[in-house]
């Protein structure tokens, strides 16, 4: 095998010097080390989907036969996740932005090291069977923000196996690059990507990158719809012949979607400080998920099932059949799921989470002021804009994804709006995001850790 890469890149060496034009040359070397890690990215990220999707699929197909296991597979998923994070790969845990804003900021000279222990090859494997345990398990968790870390991760190989005479490529612009692909061929959204990168991301001027960043969301996109085929995430919900009044009840489910996903962060961040204070052993640590799967399980044996999983589920029934209106207690639950699973120190993302808790928002207050099933579907978009901007603070971002999920141009000025005024509250009740505070924290422990070693 080792041979065969040695040849591989004997004859690209050889290709490129045969040609002439330098400027071509060089182009060419910056650009194919984007491309070959956005068709590799598409390849995963579909993959991943299709495995998460049937984890999810076993999940409901083992309660439908037998309701109870819920209380052996969650304590057993919560548990063996974690596990296998803290035992191979303790970086992989969690939703894995945060970890690529933290590579982002380590890319310069002095701490460049670092980046590995947040991108690399383990955390891909770690990343999807960790995971995959925990939804299996009952945990209310995505795949998103995982196979942003595995896109970075992917990125980052592809430009550490570089030869010595390939023209050089700035780290941090190849990390940026992979997420915003990475986020792009999870949930076929360019747009969503690129706005993404610029507005979460990017410390820099987009004119370094941007070429690059195109390139590669293109690509990755264009991967996963050749495996996957073309798709929306969520479908094309009915929202004609609304009223300009809508504009009132979109603005109040925004304003308390991002107070509620404020909230949702700062007890999240709550939980994890309160567990490296006192849970300083595996048997204490252990405890704490059986207590956490044990919640999950008997809310779903004894109240409703919908607590469970990344909750696509709830976005396409309140979207697309009659049944538009959720009891008042969804919301709740779709916000501790998160909050138990999310802290549980196994991997799982929040994207597709947050957009459930925000959707069941809005399902709830359509149905307490009487809004029609088209309204009602505007009202639930808003939601879904309006908590995932809570959690990241990137108003653009949510509103450009759920706009690409649903093919709703129509309603870029409401979804804008319901991003804007949620991020407005969320500012009033914290000062950063979920994902930057925990950024922080990574940073400061490797970086701790690099002192003492």
């Amino acid at each position: 095998m080792r041979n065969f890469f040695i040849s591989i890149r004997n004859h690209l060496k050889k290709a490129f010097d045969n040609i002439r034009n330098e400027r071509l040359k060089n182009n060419l070397l910056q650009a194919v080390p984007f491309w070959i890690a956005s068709v590799v990215t598409g390849i995963i990220a579909v993959m991943y989907a299709r495995i998460f999707h049937q984890a999810e699929l076993l999940l409901e197909k083992m309660m439908n036969w037998h309701d109870w296991l819920i209380f052996i597979l969650a304590p057993m998923g919560f548990v063996f996740s974690w596990w296998l994070v803290k035992k191979f790969a303790p970086n992989a845990k969690g939703s894995g932005i945060p970890q690529v804003m933290a590579a982002i900021e380590l890319a310069n000279p002095k701490e460049n090291k670092l980046i590995k222990h947040f991108l690399n090859l383990k955390i891909i494997v770690l990343k999807i069977l960790s995971s995959l345990v925990l939804v299996i398990g009952g945990g209310a968790i995505g795949r998103e923000g995982p196979t942003i870390q595995i896109a970075g991760s992917v990125f980052r190989k592809v430009n550490e196996y570089l030869p010595n005479w390939w023209s050089k490529i700035s780290k941090k612009n190849m990390i940026m690059t992979g997420a915003a692909a990475g986020l792009s061929a999870a949930f076929n959204t360019p747009l969503g990507g690129i706005v993404f990168a610029v507005e979460e991301l990017a410390k820099t001027h987009l004119n370094y990158f941007k070429t690059a960043l195109f390139t590669a969301v293109i690509i990755a996109g264009l991967t996963a719809q050749t495996l996957a085929g073309s798709y929306l995430y969520l479908g094309y919900p009915k929202t004609g012949d609304v009223a300009l009044t809508i504009m009132f009840p979109v603005i109040l489910v925004a304003g308390i979607s991002g107070i509620l996903a404020s909230r949702l962060s700062q007890m999240m961040l709550k939980i994890n400080r309160w567990k490296s204070r006192k849970l300083k052993t595996d048997f204490a640590n252990i405890i704490f998920l059986i207590i956490s799967a044990l919640m999950i399980a008997s809310i779903a044996f004894f109240i409703s099932r919908e607590i469970l999983g990344s909750g696509v589920g709830i976005m396409e029934r309140v979207l697309f059949t009659d049944d538009k209106h959720e009891d008042w207690y969804i919301p709740i639950f779709r916000m501790l799921g998160p909050a138990l699973s999310f802290t549980s120190g196994g991997s799982g993302g929040i994207f597709a989470p947050a957009l459930s808790a925000g959707a069941s928002i809005g399902s709830v207050i359509s149905g307490w002021i009487n809004l029609n099933a088209n309204e009602t579907n505007v009202v639930i978009l808003a939601g879904m804009v309006a908590f995932l901007t809570g959690i990241t603070r990137a108003p653009f971002t949510s509103a450009i994804l759920v706009l690409e999920m649903t093919d709703r141009h129509s309603l870029i000025f409401h979804l804008m709006l319901a991003g804007m005024v949620s991020s407005l509250v969320s500012l009033l009740i914290s000062r950063h995001s979920l994902y930057e505070s925990l950024k922080i924290n990574y940073l400061q422990e490797i970086r701790r850790e690099n002192q003492e070693n």
